[in-house]
């Protein structure tokens, strides 16, 4: 496949003057219902990823095989352009490198690499948000770039050291900003003024995960350089309480016609599994 088109499509976005929110995306469905609805991005979170393909919480269990492997069961889907969340790159800058080379070859139009100590250390606890030492960040900054064969593939690092200090936050992004990342993704950032302090620091855009309070203002972030802002993964939890509540329904003794009006049409699922295309697949090369 070629996945040119959806990367400059990404590069686009990054090169614009607005932040746009992404499509929380986990399968091939819930990529195409997004491309449909004009979503200019899709967003495949690791813990998304882990929930999806494990059933498990986001404990850094999953592998990057599994990982790869559903991002290109989306991708094969449509023309999404897909950001991910590679997590820490599942080791050292070897296999961040490793890494890159894999989700690249999935179809990915952009990808995080983040500074967090993962997986979890013994005696730690989920959450700890330690980080790595920015030295080894660089290194995992610089091996996920020279990871990359298509230049148009978009490589962002993303850290969450705004937690310990916007000064902390500062130094960390203005050195991966020096080794070559396309964008940096900051995770934790809950105010206008860290992201104003960041922005008027570096030259490249920001991408911001969890946008919630004042950070929900579009205008005024696409002002200050993000260029993409994460809103949550509300369609993975809204999938998992429609099927809870409709087969406990059954379970308790609904009748299945009295769930119609909560079911996809006939419609719909002919649209999102593009039956259209199969069909005529069929008269082409099975009449």
């Amino acid at each position: 496949m070629d996945y040119t088109k959806r990367r400059e499509n990404y590069r686009a976005v990054l090169a614009g003057e607005v932040c746009v929110h992404p499509g929380s995306v986990f399968d091939p469905i819930s990529a195409r219902i997004a491309e449909d609805l004009g979503f200019e991005v899709g967003m495949f979170a690791g813990s998304i990823a882990s929930g999806t393909v494990l059933g498990a919480p986001d404990y850094v269990v999953l592998t990057l095989s599994e990982f790869a492997e559903q991002i290109y069961r989306i991708c094969r889907a449509g023309e999404l352009s897909l950001m991910v969340d590679a997590d820490h790159g599942y080791g050292n800058a070897l296999n961040v490198r490793r890494t890159v080379e894999e989700l690249e070859a999935a179809g990915v139009a952009a990808l995080t690499i983040e500074d967090t100590l993962l997986p979890m250390a013994f005696g730690g606890s989920d959450g700890d948000g330690n980080l790595i030492p920015l030295e080894e960040g660089v290194g995992k900054m610089k091996a996920a770039l020279s990871g990359r064969t298509d230049p148009n593939l978009v490589v962002a690092g993303r850290t969450s050291s705004i937690r310990v200090s916007v000064d902390e936050c500062i130094r960390r992004v203005k050195a991966y900003e020096a080794v070559g990342v396309d964008a940096v993704f900051l995770a934790g950032a809950s105010t206008k003024a860290e992201v104003a302090a960041v922005n008027a620091e570096v030259n490249i855009p920001l991408l911001l995960g969890g946008a919630t309070g004042e950070l929900t203002d579009k205008e005024w972030l696409g002002a200050h350089g993000v260029r993409v802002a994460l809103q949550g993964h509300l369609p993975f939890q809204a999938a998992i309480k429609a099927v809870y509540d409709t087969l406990k329904a059954l379970r308790d003794g609904v009748a299945p016609g009295d769930l119609r009006d909560q079911l996809a049409s006939p419609d719909l699922i002919a649209q999102v599994t593009r039956r259209a295309e199969y069909d005529q697949q069929i008269a082409d090369y099975l009449r």
